[in-house]
Formats: structure tokens, C-alpha cells, sequence
């Protein structure tokens, strides 16, 4: 499932993942991963929970991105 949801973050359009707050960013990721996989109540708990403690590292991936070009 991780792998599934930093495939996920890499292949959002980076303009996005800036553009959007926390909440709903995490609320949009977690929207999309559902579509994808077939994710329980606590696993979405922990995946809301990873995914704020991420939230840093998701945006300088994004921002990095963006700086490069690509």
C-alpha cells in the first residue's frame, strides 16, 4: 500500500499537491488511493495518519519538481 500511495504522490500533478492545504490534501490523496485499492476503516486511519506525517516531505518533493521542470 505504501508504494501505491508515493507512486500515487509522484504521478499527481505537482501544481496541485501546492496548491491544496493539508486537510485537503491528505483528503485528496486518500480519496484517490481509494479508488485504487481496497482500503478498510483503520487502515485509512493509518494511511490519514501517515500521510500528515509526511505532509512535509510531499510538498518538497512536489516543489522540487516544479523547480526542475518536470
Amino acid at each position: 500500500m505504501l508504494r501505491q500511495l508515493w507512486s500515487l504522490v509522484e504521478t499527481t500533478q505537482a501544481s496541485l499537491i501546492v496548491s491544496l492545504d493539508d486537510a485537503d490534501l491528505v483528503q485528496w490523496l486518500l480519496k484517490r488511493l481509494q479508488t485504487e485499492s481496497t482500503i478498510n476503516c483503520s487502515d485509512q486511519d493509518v494511511v490519514n495518519d501517515y500521510l500528515n506525517s509526511r505532509l512535509a516531505l510531499i510538498r518538497d518533493l512536489a516543489e522540487s519538481r516544479l523547480a526542475g521542470g518536470h
